[in-house]
């Protein structure tokens, strides 16, 4: 008699698992494939250029100046006495060390700015990604990502989540390559 009541417990269990995974879609997309084609990204591209050229330039004033004062150095510390010499040594090490820092922090401010602009389309197409997986009854989405696998073993081939959530954004896609 136990034997049937555990028996028809798994049954129940076996077929109301079935039935949850009837329920189960699905889908897949290329987030960036998705931000690389948003017109916004465009202008994203020629600001975070011009910020970049900014630090760059920045850098290069920088650096050319403790370029000139080691020269001006290397030509003057023939006359110069011992202490004066330690004193510009010690000069030129501390904008050495300004210089350095400078990069490093460009190199955070860079990222940060990138951050900032690109944090608008990201939150855009992360809505539209949830607007279509609601209005399409997807349980799952899963993101590729650049130069690895979905975590994703099986999923048709004509799925088109990726399109429907670019023409959720009113952009359409570049046509495919004929085979």
């Amino acid at each position: 008699m136990k034997v049937k009541i555990f028996l028809s417990a798994i049954a129940i269990f076996c077929v109301g698992f079935v039935a949850q995974a009837q329920d189960l879609k699905i889908g897949y997309t290329n987030v960036e494939y998705i931000m690389d084609l948003m017109p916004e990204m465009e202008q994203i591209g020629a600001d975070i250029q011009d910020y970049s050229n900014q630090l760059g330039t920045q850098l290069q004033t920088k650096s050319q100046s403790f370029q000139r004062q080691v020269q001006s150095y290397q030509q003057a510390a023939q006359s110069m006495t011992e202490q004066a010499r330690t004193e510009k040594e010690q000069e030129l090490q501390k904008l050495q060390q300004e210089i350095q820092k400078f990069e490093t922090d460009a190199q955070t401010s860079y990222q940060r700015k990138l951050q900032e602009l690109l944090e608008p389309v990201q939150t855009k197409v992360f809505n539209a990604i949830n607007a279509v997986a609601a209005e399409n009854n997807y349980t799952h989405v899963f993101a590729e990502t650049a130069g690895q696998t979905p975590v994703l073993l099986y999923t048709k081939e004509d799925d088109k989540f990726t399109d429907m959530v670019l023409a959720k954004l009113g952009i359409t896609p570049p046509a495919a390559p004929a085979n």
